[in-house]
């Protein structure tokens, strides 16, 4: 789809100066010819924005942001005109837990990030460039039981460069979203991406990848060890 005359003048035009050429350029052939199709898939971001402005990460990069955004509002992740829209938007990104400053145990995870809504999980899986992740909407508390949404999700990047082969996947079963059940475990979307450790004082020593109540399975094999690990609570600006 193409942009019209007023989302060009209104939306595009006022951020040329921030946008990087190649984008810009695509952005106006549409404008010009509504037919046209986008040339390129690695459009690049905005020349002046810098990641620490907008995230304190070590393992994502803007790009994995930009689609992350989009998922959450339900933009096409395929529509390369949403991406200033995405960008824009009045979200910060705040630290709630790093594994390798704050430790891999479930006590840790349960004191720093209960009680939190709007969070998003980012995990290194180890000896790969592989990214695992999820959002979750409502909070994350040990209440012995599982927690209802359709607007959470998991997903899995090849790398932070690679983001081709992204995979999201959506809600199947809404009464099986989010596990809250038990002390020792850290994050649980369903039971389809899942770390837990044998108490709650040890590291986390299961880790799991599976398909059974999302849509779609986010990586090949079930298992995996964990690298580092970040859960960013997600706040609109003021």
């Amino acid at each position: 789809m193409g942009l019209s005359p007023k989302d060009f003048l209104c939306k595009i035009y006022p951020y040329k100066k921030l946008l990087d050429q190649q984008l810009f350029e695509s952005l106006l052939s549409s404008y010009m010819n509504p037919d046209s199709e986008p040339s390129d898939n690695n459009i690049l971001l905005p020349r002046n924005i810098k990641i620490d402005e907008i995230i304190d990460t070590k393992i994502v990069n803007l790009n994995i942001i930009s689609i992350i955004f989009r998922w959450i509002n339900n933009v096409d992740y395929n529509s390369k005109y949403s991406y200033l829209r995405e960008l824009y938007l009045p979200y910060k990104f705040k630290l709630i837990l790093r594994g390798s400053r704050d430790g891999f145990t479930p006590t840790k995870f349960h004191e720093l990030c209960d009680n939190k809504s709007n969070t998003i999980t980012f995990i290194k899986v180890k000896g790969t460039d592989e990214i695992l992740g999820g959002y979750n909407p409502l909070t994350w508390t040990p209440s012995g039981s599982y927690h209802q949404t359709m607007h959470s999700f998991i997903f899995s990047f090849k790398s932070k460069c690679n983001l081709k082969n992204a995979i999201l996947s959506n809600v199947k079963d809404i009464d099986h979203t989010i596990n809250n059940r038990v002390l020792n475990h850290g994050i649980f979307f369903g039971d389809d991406l899942m770390t837990w450790g044998s108490n709650i004082y040890n590291d986390y020593d299961h880790l799991y990848s599976k398909k059974l109540y999302y849509e779609k399975k986010i990586r090949d094999d079930d298992k995996f060890t964990i690298e580092d690990y970040e859960v960013f609570q997600i706040i609109t600006k003021n």
